[in-house]
């Protein structure tokens, strides 16, 4: 019998040519750690993460997962169950090379860091456990698109569910309790493996936490928790499969935790014997899931010994065969780096005036947050709105109260026109509401999460910064991440204090992959937001809490053709002799600083509002500088890195010729922002701060 050719009949209950074939599979996940050691010891693969020791899990899950119908958000000791469902030996190898041919990234990526947009194989990032909430998003949104038509491409199956890996030690990440808050909450689609190898590179479990991760979970109502060997094929295939099914079945989340071996070290930057006794890694070995296996097979008369060796070569010789093919691909191209940072939307004209005349009642900024939130709620139902407190109120008493909508007001009526699936609260967990956009994003949605302060945006920042921000480049243009992240922030309330007053945009107009928009202006609102759910990539919309309410932040509202291009300024009043460039609160406060200077000096002074920071329009910038010879960046963030420092740099650097004096530049006290109105007005620009700016700039 050849060693590939299955016998007849069944083992223990399951066909014969599975058991060959899954045996088969997790040697050439074996040979691949092999052979990625071996490349990378000759600098042909530069780094080298082992998935040895999760053969037989992995494996005997992948039997009962379905690629292409369930989803998974996998971690880089996934290699066996990419195998399981379909990723070839030659594509994992062209990403260890880093290859321009391989299919996950391009090149972009290091190792075992998986995705297959035909199999659901999310984009994967590296940052331990920030992917468990956005597959709960992903769930999330398998619930919300059956029965529904979105179009696009955009569906879902009644049964299908989602599936998160990592290890015992990334369970220390508070992003995987929030998680399994929001799953069980929901009573979500969504498998947790835990596969446990006991170590956290060369932390023990022991020293990660009081209990196992298995004990530690149970007080979640409603998760189903299965704990056994990992590295009994036999055993995760029973378990798995009714682990597997229940989820399938609808009757909520499970997680299992399994236990397994790290027979290999961490990665190639990890030396293990350093720190684990010669005992532990002998006992290892004889508990490898591999060797194990071929025992069973052999002992159950399903494969000869000599069989055992020729598949085993046979596993050998494909991998080598693999790698050959990598290493004869085309390297990774360096000038495709700048490619799929993000896609800027085809949006016609400079957003400065509208098609036709608009609405003549002006409405305030705030009001215009929320007719542009409805206005594309009803237009498009992929929008999504979430976060805290933006709901009117709970559904048992919608109809006897008024409705909050937002501690600003500005989703009010969204829940109670458009329901609860489209306009909910969620957990106080800024991570939590920014993952599960993530995950919602991916399945084709458009989600609107908002963070309720900017002040509060930290706890979030893994999943704007490494997950959302980079899955269009990291994937090489293969997954998207359309989301919406609006933002109330800034200062100028007498009492808003540090927790309340913060600007910080510059932190993330440095983030390649994210879209940055910070209007001044009612009109602005709606054009910037309307653009905002036409970008395939995550946007940032900064709302000035100041601005919500105050009469010279109104506009007539503009028509629902009116729109603003990605990176177009606009000129707040035109002047000849010094350029103001800014945005948010202070370009009305360069307004006032403007109408000083003009009286006080004669000086025509051109006022410049950004409104998008990320991409900028460094052309109206050179434009008004070649024409007034000087200019002032003002912006209320901190002087120190503040964006008015890349402004500024960038005009010295491109428009130094037309320059008639240095580039000024004007932000906030580097300091936090005080409580005591007086200590407010001192550090924040004031109209004054403006004026005397421009006059030493003047003066030259």
């Amino acid at each position: 019998m050849s060693a590939t050719v299955a016998p007849p009949g069944t083992y223990r209950g399951i066909p014969s040519g599975e058991l060959i074939q899954d045996f088969r599979l997790a040697c050439i996940s074996r040979a691949l750690d092999d052979r990625e050691i071996s490349l990378q010891k000759q600098s042909r693969v530069f780094f080298q993460i082992s998935g040895a020791g999760h053969e037989a899990l992995l494996l005997a899950l992948a039997r009962h997962l379905r690629p292409g119908y369930d989803w998974f958000f996998p971690y880089y000791r996934d290699r066996a169950l990419m195998l399981g469902l379909g990723v070839t030996p030659t594509e994992i190898l062209l990403q260890a090379v880093g290859s321009a041919e391989d299919p996950a990234s391009g090149g972009r990526q290091m190792p075992c860091h998986w995705g297959a947009k035909q199999l659901n194989i999310v984009t994967q990032s590296s940052p331990t456990g920030s992917q468990c909430i956005p597959a709960v998003g992903c769930a999330e949104a398998s619930r919300y698109i059956v029965g529904r038509s979105l179009g696009g491409g955009v569906h879902a199956h009644g049964d299908e569910i989602t599936y998160v890996s990592l290890g015992e030690g990334a369970t220390s990440e508070g992003e995987f309790w929030e998680s399994l808050n929001t799953a069980c909450r929901l009573h979500l689609p969504v498998l947790y493996l835990i596969a446990d190898n006991g170590y956290a590179i060369s932390v023990r479990a022991e020293d990660q936490s009081p209990a196992p991760i298995s004990e530690m979970v149970r007080g979640f109502r409603g998760l189903a928790i299965a704990k056994f060997d990992g590295r009994d094929y036999f055993t995760t295939r029973a378990e798995g499969s009714r682990a597997i099914s229940r989820v399938r079945a609808g009757e909520g989340p499970g997680l299992i935790h399994a236990t397994v071996t790290r027979p290999y070290s961490h990665s190639a930057a990890d030396t293990q014997s350093k720190y684990r006794p010669a005992e532990e890694l002998r006992d290892e070995a004889a508990h490898d899931p591999i060797t194990l296996l071929a025992h069973e097979l052999v002992e159950g008369g399903v494969l000869r010994p000599e069989q055992v060796e020729a598949i085993r070569a046979e596993a050998k010789e494909a991998v080598n065969q693999a790698a050959r093919e990598a290493l004869a691909a085309a390297p990774a191209d360096p000038a495709s780096v700048l490619d799929h940072v993000f896609v800027v939307p085809d949006i016609p004209g400079d957003g400065r005036s509208h098609s036709e005349p608009p609405d003549p009642e002006p409405v305030a900024f705030g009001e215009a947050v929320r007719r542009t939130l409805h206005e594309q709620m009803a237009a498009d139902e992929r929008i999504r709105v979430f976060g805290e407190d933006v709901a009117d109120a709970p559904e048992d008493v919608l109809e006897e109260v008024e409705g909050k909508g937002g501690v600003f007001g500005t989703t009010h009526g969204l829940q109670k026109r458009f329901g609860i699936a489209r306009c909910f609260n969620t957990p106080l967990a800024e991570a939590n509401i920014v993952g599960r956009a993530v995950g919602q994003a991916v399945r084709g949605l458009h989600p609107a999460p908002e963070v309720q302060f900017f002040d509060y945006i930290w706890p979030a920042m893994t999943q704007i910064k490494s997950e959302a921000a980079t899955i269009r480049w990291r994937s090489n243009g293969t997954f998207s991440c359309p989301m919406v992240l609006r933002v109330p922030i800034g200062g100028y309330l007498t009492g808003g204090a540090i927790w309340h007053s913060q600007c910080g945009e510059s932190i993330f107009t440095h983030i390649p992959g994210l879209i940055v928009m910070y209007p001044s202006r009612a009109r602005d609102v709606a054009g910037l937001l309307r653009t905002a759910f036409r970008c395939d990539d995550p946007v940032l919309f900064l709302e000035h809490k100041r601005l919500y309410r105050q009469p010279f932040a109104r506009d007539p509202f503009p028509p629902e053709d009116f729109l603003i291009p990605l990176g177009s300024a606009d000129y707040v009043q035109r002047g000849d002799d010094l350029s103001i460039v800014s945005y948010g609160y202070t370009v009305h406060l360069a307004r006032q600083a403007a109408i000083a200077l003009a009286a006080e000096t004669g000086a025509s002074v051109e006022i410049i509002d950004l409104r998008c920071l990320l991409p900028w329009d460094k052309a109206t910038v050179a434009d008004s500088v070649a024409r007034t010879g000087r200019v002032l960046v003002v912006h209320e963030d901190t002087r120190t890195c503040g964006f008015g420092a890349e402004v500024a740099a960038w005009i010295a650097e491109e428009c130094f010729c037309d320059l008639d004096a240095p580039v000024g530049r004007l932000g906030a006290q580097d300091c936090h922002v005080g409580y005591s109105p007086v200590l407010e007005q001192a550090i924040l620009p004031q109209v004054d701060d403006i004026a005397e700016a421009g006059r030493h700039l003047l003066a030259f």
